[in-house]
């Protein structure tokens, strides 16, 4: 065991996905996830199912996860977990269980934001991947945010634009449950967009009032309009018409995600561009990415595929370099469904 190495047991439960990680400094030494399947047939997540899940999935995911890493319990100098935003009743399972194992085994507790967590997965040390350098933007999307983040350091961060609505990643659920996909839909847009024709048809881009600000729900609602009018005339319509209608739908979405982001940067004048959180593994977004990349000599950061959706990887990352700085919670910390970055 080095001795001079910081050992951060990790917990990841703001939704539905159990995840725990091992650290080593900036190293993943194992990063275990148990999914939940049980959702799938009521095309969301249920959050009272969500939370019993977490508590039967926990301490063998923990135990695994240990496991994986070859080292103690006792090795560990501190324990992170996902502070919020999320579902509450998941939050609390997560939460509760870091505070107990925090006091069993006398080490520091760290809270940690989810979605600074999701921009922090870029400086995870890999073969291959590159970290940023400050200041850099950072474009998080997931299914539950939108957001423009300018990046100054690894704790100063300023949101400079978001979704006045939806979130990117519900506007491609909610669009794949009116193709008839399962949730969650977004994977199989972008598996069946890769064989379409993106401007095979037009679906408008929503203003607002803020130039970098996002407005996803008019998008749902066009589709269902054009969906409806077509299927009157053509009761095969999506049948016969589903590869170019994902492709249209992804590359509409990905677009104005590119031309935000490209406002953002001319404004603040950046070139270090990343992205981050679960829709960053859509092919088109990042193959978009690295086109905007070579049109405005942007310098670009994409994570690897497994710190996209939510890992406790990132969230051990941020709690190694909180330990750096002692910045340390007490027991009285509570989780927060809706916690600001």
């Amino acid at each position: 065991m080095d001795k001079k190495s910081t050992y951060i047991l990790a917990i990841e439960s703001s939704c539905d996905d159990t995840g725990v990680a091992i650290l080593q400094n900036d190293k993943v030494l194992s990063n275990v996830v148990a999914n939940q399947e049980v959702h799938n047939k009521y095309g969301g997540v249920v959050p009272e199912l969500a939370s019993r899940a977490h508590q039967q999935h926990i301490i063998p995911v923990i135990t695994a996860a240990l496991s994986q890493a070859n080292i103690s319990k006792k090795d560990l100098d501190a324990i992170a977990f996902t502070n919020g935003p999320g579902l509450l009743g998941s939050l609390f399972v997560g939460s509760a269980f870091a505070k107990s194992m925090s006091m069993a085994l006398d080490i520091p507790l760290i809270g940690v934001n989810h979605m600074h967590a999701h921009i922090m997965a870029h400086f995870i040390k890999e073969a291959g991947y590159e970290t940023p350098t400050f200041p850099f933007l950072c474009l998080t999307v997931s299914g539950g945010h939108t957001q423009i983040v300018l990046v100054s350091d690894f704790f100063t961060t300023e949101v400079i634009g978001e979704t006045i609505d939806d979130a990117v990643g519900e506007a491609f659920d909610k669009s794949a449950k009116l193709l008839g996909f399962p949730y969650p839909g977004g994977p199989y847009i972008d598996k069946h967009a890769q064989q379409g024709d993106p401007k095979a048809f037009e679906f408008p881009h929503p203003k607002t009032k803020k130039a970098l600000d996002f407005s996803f729900s008019g998008l749902k609602t066009s589709v269902l309009y054009f969906l409806q009018r077509n299927l009157k005339d053509n009761p095969k319509f999506i049948e016969e018409n589903l590869d170019d209608i994902c492709a249209s739908i992804q590359d509409t979405i990905i677009r104005l995600l590119i031309k935000k982001l490209k406002k953002a940067a001319d404004q603040h004048q950046i070139q270090k561009v990343a992205i981050a959180g679960g829709v960053s593994a859509n092919s088109g977004l990042r193959k978009a990415l690295k086109e905007a990349e070579q049109r405005y000599g942007w310098k670009t950061f994409i994570p690897r595929f497994e710190y996209t959706t939510d890992n406790a990887a990132m969230i051990g990352i941020v709690g190694y370099y909180k330990f750096l700085a002692q910045d340390f919670d007490t027991l009285s910390i509570s989780p927060m469904a809706r916690l600001k970055l």
